[in-house]
This record gives C-alpha cells, structure tokens and sequence, in this order.
C-alpha cells in the first residue's frame, strides 16, 4: 500500500464520521496502476477480449498511460464479464463466475486499494472473509474458544439465498456514499456492477448482483454486509440481549452465539426482516436455533437424544470432552465436503491419467493432497484427513494402473513411488484447541 493510502486509512480510523471527497486520483495514478498490472497472476482465465497479461504488456507503458487518460475523462468504460461455470454441490449446472478482461482487473484492483485503506480500519471485528491478514482458521479458532469460555449455550445458525445474485445496486451506492463522497468513485463502481454478463455470445446487463469471481466482488460484498448485518448485531441485537451475544461471519456464512435461548430466538425471528429490508432473502430451511454448549450433552441425554452439531466452514462441530471430562468443541470435515473432495479427485485422476506422465501425475496428486491437509488438518479432525489420504491413495493407485492395459504399479512399486515423489504424511497443520487460554474479546 503507498503511503498516501496508509494515510487515508490512518484518518478513516481516527475521524469514523470523515467522508472522502478526493480518491480518484489515486485509481488514476500511473505508478499505481503499474503496480496493479505487476501484482495480477498472468495464469488466470482471460475475459472477452481473449487478452492475456502477456500480450497485454506487449506495450505495457501505452497501454497504462491510455487507461490512466481514459479514466481521467471518464471515459473508460468496463467490457462484459465472460460467464464461467465452476462445480457446485447440488447444481447441475455449478457456480456462475463472471470473468473481467485483463485490462479491467487492472482498473478493479486499482479501485480495490483505495477502498479498502478506508474500510479495512472500520470493519468490525467479527467479519473474517476475504480480508488482509484473516482466514477461515482464525475465525474457526475465536469461535470453538468463544464457545468454550464464554457463556455461550445457544447457536443461531443462518444462510443468505444468493447472496451474490441478489447485492442491490442502489443500497451498494447508498453504503459506499456513507464513506466515499468523490462521485467519480461512485459513478466508477456503478459502471462496474452494471457492466454486464456476456454467455454464449449475447450480453445480459446486471440489473443487480456483484459477480462472483470479479477482484473487487468480495470487498463490495464485506462492505455490504457490513451495514445489512455487523453493525446490526453490534449496536442494536447484542445491546438488547440479557446475556452474552456474539457473532461470526464469513463473507455470506455467520451465526451467532447466546448465552439465552429467547435472544437467539429473537435473532432469527428479526433476520428475515432485516434482510429482506436490504432485498435478501433468507433461506428459512437452513435457519435454526440449536442448543450447543458445554451443558447441550447433558441436558440431550436427559432427553434422551444426541446433542445437536452444526457446520460452518466445511466444518462439523460437534459436542466433545477433554481428556479430564470436560467439555470441548470438537470438529470434524464435514460428509459434504468430504464426498465433494473424494469425487473431486477422483475425477482429476480419471482425466489425468491420459494427458500426464506417472511422474507429473504423481507430484500434482501430491499437491492436491496437500492442499487439503492445509486446510483440513486441524486439532481432533485426524481420522476424517486419515480416511482422506486413504482414499484418494487407493484411487490414484487405480488410475495409474489404468493408463495402459499393463498394470503401471503393484502395491510395493507403488509404495516406493509415493516415497520418492513425498506423499503427504498426516500431522495437525493448524492448533485449533479451543481449550487454550482465551485473549479479551
């Protein structure tokens, strides 16, 4: 970040009621918008115009003062996204990305600095999605030791129903002029939201939504729940509890944690409105209240049921004990994740097995595996991330041996296949013990 931004940043936290009325200048910036040019990986899917990071720095310096001109008439103007679909558990179809021309990412992550030296010093402390310095395992942490230490007995479990789908673009403009008073800004993002979609050779204008797969797309989407949802559950929700309340959110995923059963109830029953107040709707079949805590086993038992577990992150998180008896959010893959990871693999290598060579092959199932414990390979979740290299073990076996009709492999040769190539051995990647000693929430 250039010190000009480290210095918008430093009075967007110092004055919280400071609105901004001169930041075009910094999108505009040639030496800023070479710097976005050098960050943006030359790998990624090209949009429309089929441009690639190569071809586009061909002439690099023309191209980026035309841009820098361009923008400063306001005359440039962002081609449609290029639709894209990637596989979706429970859709035929998958996920739709919209995929932005290489010279529009430049402009996206030019407009994406300079928003976020703003945002990033007001953002509350419960929101952990796409966000400098924060990951899923950080917010997986504060909530299994929240609910450890804290009084917390009740979860409130949510899903929005097409987030991304469903951004409106008048209330998106209406949260960003609460910070950002440059119009060139606003009519800039404007140009972006309605730029279009185009699929299969026609262009469908964006009425609404934030594409997913755009570089600006997930800051929009944390600033536009930052108002729907944080600051709700911050300054009125969590001050209106008799107990203790708290709340986590990741990107579209959140919940939120009571200590009382009727302030969870009164969550849920108050989301609906909240969100459809901000043209969201909320998936009801996936809204529940469930008793967890370290007195949900005992008081099930006495029912005469199991204790209720959630997921959240691709996690199941259940009720546990320690080794002395007490209680202990354990956690484990979710099945969902876990078959979608097993049939991910499995279709890799029934692709691979023709186009690679047994080495290749090899490294690349090693780097998938990897992958998968890096994130996966947590405090009490061993068996599940045993059971998956087992699996995807016993498959790349298969696979390899089908890429000819002699057998490429028996069980020792593959052995010592997987030694040289250094299969992935089982160890936790990430100490997430909810039991370790709790800083100040």
């Amino acid at each position: 970040m250039s010190t000009n931004l480290t210095r918008t940043g430093e009075r967007a936290r110092k004055q919280p009621d400071l609105i901004f009325t001169s930041l075009y200048h910094h999108v505009t910036d040639l030496d800023n918008l070479r710097a976005c040019y050098e960050a943006l990986d030359g790998d990624k899917a090209v949009g429309v115009d089929g441009v690639t990071k190569e071809q586009y720095g061909r002439n690099l310096e023309e191209n980026l003062q035309d841009l820098s001109d361009r923008l400063k008439r306001m005359g440039y103007r962002p081609q449609p996204r290029r639709r894209s679909y990637i596989p979706k558990p429970g859709s035929d179809k998958g996920r739709p990305l919209g995929i932005s021309c290489f010279e529009d990412k430049i402009v996206e992550l030019a407009v994406k600095r300079v928003l976020e030296a703003i945002y990033e010093e007001i953002f509350e402390d419960s929101s952990y999605g796409y966000r400098p310095d924060r990951s899923q395992h950080m917010c997986l942490d504060k909530l299994g030791r929240t609910i450890v230490q804290r009084r917390v007995n009740y979860l409130a479990e949510a899903d929005i129903r097409g987030f991304f789908d469903n951004v409106a673009h008048k209330w998106m403009i209406k949260f960003l002029e609460h910070r950002i008073g440059d119009p060139r800004v606003i009519r800039l993002i404007k140009r972006m939201l309605r730029g279009g979609i185009m699929e299969d050779g026609l262009v469908r204008a964006s009425e609404k939504g934030t594409p997913q797969g755009s570089i600006l797309s997930p800051l929009l989407s944390n600033i536009y729940l930052h108002y729907a949802l944080d600051l709700w559950f911050s300054h009125r929700v969590k001050k209106q509890c008799r107990g203790e309340a708290y709340y986590f959110r990741f990107a579209d995923d959140f919940l939120a944690c009571f200590q009382y059963r009727a302030d969870a109830e009164h969550f849920k029953s108050s989301l609906s409105d909240r969100l459809e107040g901000f043209s969201l709707e909320l998936a009801t079949e996936k809204t529940r209240c469930i008793e967890f805590g370290r007195f949900a086993r005992e008081d099930a038992r006495k029912r005469g049921q199991k204790p209720k577990e959630f997921t959240f992150l691709g996690f199941t998180h259940y009720c546990g004990k320690t080794k002395r008896g007490y209680f202990k959010v354990k956690r484990r893959t979710s099945r969902k994740k876990f078959g979608q990871s097993i049939r991910e693999f499995t279709e890799w290598a029934h692709r691979s097995r023709c186009v690679l060579r047994k080495g290749e092959m090899l490294r690349q199932a090693k780097i998938r595996v990897v992958g998968h414990l890096n994130y996966y390979a947590i405090t009490d979740n061993s068996e599940r991330c045993s059971s998956y290299i087992y699996h995807v073990t016993g498959i790349l076996f298969k696979w390899l041996n089908r890429k000819s009709q002699r057998k490429t492999y028996t069980w020792e040769g593959y052995r010592h296949a997987l030694a040289w190539v250094g299969w992935p051995k089982l160890y936790i990647r990430k100490d997430l013990n909810p039991c370790r000693s709790l800083k100040a929430l």
